[in-house]
């Protein structure tokens, strides 16, 4: 019998040590996220307001959606740090001898090191409701402001060397009516908690994959381009994209780190359709666009 599979505790001892791959010939980036932290200050002042449920529903939503909104971009193996301990218990129990029978259509499990690592951290979490009353028709309307702020730090999981540190603030707002003259801000809907939610990690899986796999031309036809990006990728029809042709890295002289690489502005395209792995933008401007060049979306 096979020793089982030891749990490491710490964050980068696990991410680094462990991701499930399927048996494939083509083979994605593994990105581990790691467990929704909180800034012990938000923590402790949340608590005193007496929010905890609130951000706690927020945070458990946040892991599931992160996982969901990374995948669907279509770049990456996942494995979440919530899930490892289940995956891990089931490879021991594959590996102990105690199942009997494997069928012959099933993936081989395999331990294989990640690529990147995502660490999100939230820094700031608001909810609190205003409240107006309308005597004169006896109602009153209930306003709940919730104010969410997250850090993603995404690292290079073979040095730990930190690739971006990005903040993401969120806002929303929910109105409700409600008559007579209780007011408990339990009463309003919590439909908001999970649009803002969801929104978060949108943001998040974007700059993700624009740090990992940037927006790239794989193919110019005419007046038309291919690019890398699919359906939940960030790619919207009829948004414009401004495209870059990749210079030298640049080095800063005074601490010699890489700042990054040239990047000479070659042209605009306007995206007309977006399909399950790639999507297609037609040519509004072109002073050089090439394939491999980059593609970065332009500001409104």
């Amino acid at each position: 019998m096979k020793k089982p599979i030891h749990h490491f505790p710490l964050l980068f001892l696990a991410f680094a040590a462990a991701a499930v791959a399927p048996s494939s010939a083509q083979q994605l980036d593994t990105l581990g996220i790691s467990d929704v932290q909180v800034n012990p200050a938000v923590r402790e002042s949340v608590s005193q307001s007496g929010k905890t449920i609130a951000m706690n529903r927020v945070l458990e939503a946040l892991d599931g959606q992160l996982i969901d909104r990374i995948n669907n971009t279509r770049k990456f193996q996942i494995v979440g740090r919530s899930d490892l301990p289940a995956i891990l218990r089931e490879q021991d129990l594959a590996e102990s001898g105690l199942i009997a029978e494997r069928p012959a259509d099933a993936p081989e499990l395999r331990v294989s090191g990640v690529n990147y690592i995502l660490v999100p951290v939230v820094d700031d979490f608001q909810d609190y409701v205003e409240t107006a009353e309308f005597e004169a028709i006896g109602q009153r309307a209930q306003r709940r402001i919730v104010r969410f702020s997250t850090v993603a730090r995404i690292y290079n999981a073979a040095d730990g060397r930190l690739l971006e540190s990005a903040n993401f603030q969120i806002s929303n707002r929910d109105v409700a009516e409600q008559a007579g003259h209780l007011s408990r801000d339990g009463d309003l809907s919590d439909r908001m908690l999970v649009a803002i939610t969801r929104e978060m990690a949108e943001r998040i899986a974007l700059r993700v994959i624009d740090v990992t796999h940037p927006a790239t031309v794989l193919a110019k036809t005419g007046n038309q381009v291919t690019i890398n990006r699919g359906d939940g990728a960030g790619m919207v029809p009829g948004e414009t994209w401004e495209v870059f042709a990749i210079g030298d890295e640049l080095i800063d002289p005074g601490t010699g780190i890489s700042l990054g690489r040239e990047e000479v502005p070659v042209g605009e395209v306007v995206i007309n359709r977006v399909n399950p792995l790639v999507s297609t933008a037609l040519i509004e401007e072109d002073y050089g666009i090439e394939r491999l060049h980059v593609l970065r979306r332009k500001n409104p």
